[in-house]
């Protein structure tokens, strides 16, 4: 069965976005950009809220920058032919290869499982991340935590008052002092 992943930059003090919305602190090197990279290429298709599909339509057409370095490039060749499903009840419209959410979170992530295919099914946003974790919809949390405190913002986990165990499956810290670490949910 296809597991659902949950996967962000995150600050030491759990933050995906600061007080000011800003998340500059978040930018990998090179050697963190390669490591997303290698987990696009694991990734069947991609459940994300409004705010990051906006925040990521920019790779719909960013091979068409000629500025693009090989891993972008590399990137956007990847990310483009993801499925990607989008929860939102502002857009009248997707681009590219996405397409609206038409049923429930639960619904969309069963289909998903029904369907053909390989690769794990990547949730992006914290908002419908505590939406699947609140309904036991994920299988791993793989946070990629920053060096940096940034005081406030929007969590990387949801407040609630549902534990949560958890087993560390990997963990891996790169030159700039960034963590990216693995845990499967204990059911």
């Amino acid at each position: 069965m296809r597991r659902v992943t949950y996967s962000m930059g995150v600050s030491l003090d759990g933050y995906i976005v600061g007080p000011d919305g800003g998340f500059d602190w978040a930018a990998p090197d090179a050697e963190v950009f390669r490591f997303h990279i290698d987990e696009l290429r694991s990734t069947g298709a991609h459940l994300m809220g409004r705010r990051l599909y906006e925040t990521m339509a920019y790779w719909e057409t960013a091979d068409q920058d000629p500025s693009l370095d090989d891993a972008e490039r590399e990137w956007t060749a990847l990310w483009k032919p993801l499925p990607k499903v989008v929860f939102s009840t502002t857009l009248a419209a997707v681009e590219g290869n996405a397409r609206l959410a038409t049923g429930g979170l639960a619904e969309e992530i069963e289909q998903l499982r029904a369907e053909p295919g390989d690769g794990d099914i990547a949730i992006g946003g914290a908002t419908l991340a505590a939406e699947a974790a609140a309904q036991g919809l994920i299988d791993e949390y793989r946070p990629v935590v920053y060096p940096v405190l940034v005081g406030g913002g929007i969590p990387y986990f949801p407040r609630s008052e549902q534990r949560a165990d958890l087993e560390l499956i990997e963990s891996r810290t790169f030159g700039s002092r960034v963590v990216a670490s693995r845990y499967r949910v204990v059911r």
